[in-house]
Parts: C-alpha cells; sequence; structure tokens
C-alpha cells in the first residue's frame, strides 16, 4: 500500500496546483497564437513551450540543476542572449534609408516617448493595493513601449529580474500584435489626404556611409551614453560586419545560425520565469495594461511627430511612417506602407518607414542606456 501511495505521490497528477495548470494553460494560449495566428511564433513557440515546462510538477527543470534554470542564469541573468540578439539584428539592418534621410532620427525619438510615459504611470500604480512597483521595477517596465524584445529583455535582467517573464511576455505580445494595435491609431491621428502624401524618392547611400555610420553611432555613444554601449555597441557591431563586404561568413552567421540558436535558448529561459508563483499576481495584470498604454503613446507621438515635421519640411513627409518609429522591425514599416497603400494605391512608403523603424531601435536602446544610467 505504501508503495502504491508514493508511485501516486510520484506523479503529476498528485502535484498539480491550480496556478500550474493556468500556467501551462497561459503557455498553450502562446503556442495558439504562434502557430495558428504567425503572431511572433520565433519568440512565442519556445516562450510557450518553457511556461509548459516550468510548470510541470517535480520535473525541476527550474531548480538548481535543472536546464532552464542554467540557461537562465548564462545567458538572460547575465544579459548575454541580448546582447547576441541585438547583434544579430545589427547584421540583418539596413541603415541606408535612415542614412538618406537622416530627419528621421526624430520620428524614431519620439517613438519612445511613450517609455517615459509609462515610467510615471507604473509609479502612479503604486496606489492600487497589491502592487509595489519600486522605481527600477518602473523603469524595466516603462521599456516596453520601446516594443524591442531583447532590449526589453536586457532591462529587466538589469532592474527587475522577479518581473522579468511578465514583461518579456509583454514586449513580445504587444510587438507582435502590431498590425492590430497600430492602424485604428494610425486612421484616427491622419486624415485621408495625409495618408495619401507620396514622398519623394531616396537619394543613393554609398558604401563609405555605410561603414562610416555604425562606428559614428558608436563613438558618440562611448562619448555621451557609455552604460548604452553593450546593447549599442554590439548591434554596430553587427551592421559593421554586414556593410564591410569582408566577413560575409560572419555577418550570415551572426544573422542565421547563431541568431536562430540564441532565441531558441532565449524563448525557453523566459519561459522558465511563467510560473504560477511568480506570473499570477496583480503586479503582472498592471504590467500588461502598461505595456499596451506604453506601445499605443509611443505610436501615437510618433505620428503626431510626423504630422509636425510635414507641415515644417520642404519635402512632403507622410505622417504614417511616424508609426514605425517603435523598434518592431521590421513589422512596424510594412503595417506603415499597407495603411499607406489602403490611401493611394501608388504609395509606397516601405522604405520610407524604414529609417524612423531602425531609428527606433537605436532609441530604445539609447533609452535603455538612460534609464540604466538613472537609476541602475
Amino acid at each position: 500500500m505504501d508503495l502504491l501511495n508514493t508511485l501516486w505521490l510520484s506523479t503529476g497528477l498528485a502535484n498539480f496546483e491550480s496556478g500550474q495548470v493556468i500556467m501551462m494553460l497561459v503557455g498553450s494560449g502562446l503556442l495558439y497564437l504562434a502557430i495558428a495566428k504567425n503572431f511572433e511564433p520565433l519568440l512565442l513557440v519556445p516562450i510557450g513551450f518553457g511556461a509548459i515546462l516550468t510548470n510541470i510538477p517535480i520535473a525541476g527543470f527550474t531548480e538548481a540543476g535543472g536546464l532552464l534554470h542554467y540557461v537562465y542564469d548564462v545567458g538572460i541573468a547575465t544579459g548575454v542572449f541580448p546582447l547576441i540578439i541585438f547583434m544579430g539584428v545589427g547584421a540583418m539592418t539596413d541603415f541606408g534609408a535612415l542614412i538618406a534621410n537622416p530627419k528621421m532620427l526624430l520620428l524614431g525619438a519620439a517613438a519612445q516617448f511613450g517609455i517615459f510615459a509609462t515610467l510615471f504611470g507604473a509609479i502612479a500604480l503604486n496606489a492600487v493595493p497589491g502592487i509595489e512597483f519600486s522605481i527600477q521595477d518602473a523603469s524595466a517596465i516603462a521599456i516596453i513601449g520601446g516594443a524591442d524584445g531583447p532590449t526589453a529583455i536586457f532591462l529587466a535582467s538589469k532592474l527587475a529580474p522577479e518581473l522579468l517573464g511578465a514583461i518579456a511576455v509583454a514586449a513580445y505580445s504587444y510587438m507582435a500584435l502590431v498590425p492590430i494595435i497600430q492602424p485604428p491609431i494610425m486612421r484616427a491621428l491622419t486624415t485621408e489626404k495625409e495618408r495619401k502624401i507620396e514622398m519623394v524618392q531616396l537619394r543613393h547611400v554609398t558604401k563609405i556611409e555605410k561603414v562610416v555610420f555604425p562606428l559614428a553611432v558608436l563613438l558618440l555613444t562611448i562619448f555621451f551614453l557609455p552604460t548604452a554601449t553593450p546593447l549599442v555597441g554590439l548591434f554596430c557591431f553587427g551592421n559593421l560586419m554586414r556593410e564591410s563586404g569582408v566577413v560575409e561568413r560572419l555577418s550570415s552567421t551572426s544573422q542565421n545560425e547563431l541568431i536562430n540558436i540564441v532565441t531558441i535558448f532565449l524563448g525557453l529561459g523566459v519561459g522558465s520565469k511563467l510560473s504560477a508563483d511568480k506570473f499570477l499576481n496583480v503586479e503582472t495584470l498592471g504590467i500588461l495594461a502598461l505595456g499596451a498604454i506604453a506601445f499605443s503613446i509611443g505610436t501615437a507621438t510618433g505620428v503626431i511627430m510626423a504630422k509636425i515635421m510635414n507641415k515644417l519640411s520642404k519635402d512632403p513627409i507622410n505622417p504614417l511612417i511616424g508609426a514605425a518609429g517603435v523598434s518592431a522591425v521590421p513589422m512596424a514599416a510594412r503595417v506603415a506602407n499597407k495603411i499607406g497603400l489602403e490611401a493611394n494605391p501608388h504609395n509606397f512608403l516601405l522604405m520610407h518607414a524604414m529609417g524612423p523603424n531602425v531609428a527606433g531601435v537605436l532609441g530604445s536602446a539609447v533609452a535603455a542606456g538612460i534609464l540604466l544610467a538613472l537609476v541602475g
């Protein structure tokens, strides 16, 4: 009888808690969004599966000696995985559109307003019973507004590791929902006439300009905001490998094999933080709500800045490209192009929108550096 009782107690059925079941359903929901709806599948599949693994009773995936425990400690707690991904993103990024039209930096900067607005919102949430966000917690939550998953994970691992799961899921969920969240905001803030605006064709950018650009960005970061150099430095290194043309194998590896391997473990590591005891609380709901607000504000301020620039600029600027200032590359640029084509079938905004889009990547990294410098 004792043997049967011991055997029963070693099964999952005897040890499941309601919170674990709920979180496994959450993980299954993330898998559904990734597989059925194609929402950021490269990240939501490993995150969702990691959430299921970490909530299996007795298995010990996240305990000392467990696989996910070491994946998290080695790659995420240290900030290594997000930095490697930033290097791969840099290797995949073409700064040509931004170099051809440097004014687009203003749109990338304007879209980061959502980050700093959300910082105060997170602090204000402390008035809600059950929520106690420190200034470090609020800073880590605020970066969700940049719609940059690796940056959000990097900053959360430094400032609020206990909130990493909720912050990462919010960041990647809203990145995946760009085609749903942004269009209503873009249409509400622009007129039909503004959406039809056709922009002047971009000038040709030389190879020398493309090689010098990442070096110049890194130099400016070193001088004025060294706390942002981990992110900006790896991003610029990846981009230099791409544009130099002499290390195609290294650039290709960064863009493909390396970033894919790290993405698998990053997703599993983030999913390991979606355990019931850490995720099922009122603070998580607050983070998810703030993430939506942050992303919406970033989109809106980008569009508004583009409208202002259109009034002051000699060449016409379609305000839709301002929404691409959030750093969800290249999805936000594709959304701007899609809305522009709906208003004017001859209006191709993709290359123009890539300018503020890649500026948004730099902007979110700089914002993270500012927050680290202030409260890290």
